[in-house]
């Protein structure tokens, strides 16, 4: 195990990779620990009782493993279970450390790159339906900035996780939903990717949309916010280990994990099996 203090990158599976990916290509000098509960996904089937129980028994895991610093890079787990645990869970179990979420980067995002307003968000069923984003965008800007469409595109992380990012099946998928979203909002010029899975798809979405649309993928968003954060934050900053190190760790077997994570990281990659709850 690493020695120090690190971050912790927690996903309900394999979509985290993309956040964690992204992260360490901004800031590689840190050692963090990913954290994949394969075993219990996808989360986003869950009530919103369950998405917090699990996600506080990951963040509480990563904490005795000695990370001070936890991202939620899931969307499920930011819109179902990170109030609670910033708000509830951390004042009494460790106030000195800090978790965060990729919704609230991805909607302050939004102000730099729409010139209209009319703003997509492409996610699952689970995050779709908790109104998270709508939510935390009327939040930040108020109800009148933003035209919000919404599309849950259920097909597009079976595609991701069965590898199929080529085939015509993802093609179609990717077109059809993208078709719909536009008949919803023809004057859309932001979409938010609000699922960790769909940079894979990037690709394939880029074909199909229109060349003027921005996309705002995840990734490369919350590492520059977590780049701010900790450059606001020195005294967090100081604390953390930098050997430029990575532990990766799953609930599922860990060979499986392997496998799919090398279509997510573009490498080779050990992981070690580990049971929830601690």
């Amino acid at each position: 195990m690493l020695q120090g203090e690190k971050i912790g990158v927690f996903d309900s599976g394999y979509g985290g990779l993309t956040i964690l990916k992204e992260i360490v290509r901004v800031l590689p000098q840190y050692d963090y620990i990913y954290l994949g509960d394969n075993a219990r996904a996808p989360y986003g089937t869950h009530s919103f009782d369950v998405v917090y129980r699990y996600t506080r028994e990951a963040v509480s895991h990563l904490f005795s493993m000695g990370c001070r610093l936890v991202i939620l890079a899931c969307n499920t787990a930011s819109a179902k279970a990170l109030r609670t645990i910033q708000q509830v869970d951390l004042p009494e179990i460790a106030p000195e450390k800090r978790v965060l979420g990729v919704i609230r980067p991805s909607v302050e995002a939004l102000a730099q790159y729409s010139q209209n307003g009319h703003i997509g968000i492409l996610a699952t069923r689970g995050t779709v339906a908790s109104g998270s984003y709508p939510l935390e965008i009327e939040k930040l800007y108020g109800s009148h900035k933003f035209r919000i469409t919404q599309l849950a595109c259920p097909m597009w992380v079976p595609l991701v996780e069965n590898n199929e990012l080529n085939g015509a099946g993802a093609a179609y998928f990717v077109e059809k939903s993208l078709r719909e979203l536009w008949c919803a909002d023809p004057e859309m010029d932001t979409v938010i990717l609000g699922c960790t899975h769909y940079p894979l798809l990037l690709p394939l979405i880029r074909q199909f949309a229109p060349s003027s649309l921005n996309v705002i993928s995840q990734g490369h968003i919350v590492a520059g916010s977590l780049a701010n954060y900790l450059q606001r934050h020195p005294e967090m900053e100081q604390r953390l280990s930098k050997q430029g190190e990575i532990c990766y760790f799953s609930t599922e077997k860990a060979e499986l994990f392997e496998e799919m994570a090398g279509i997510f990281m573009g490498k080779l990659i050990q992981c070690t099996q580990l049971r929830l709850p601690c």
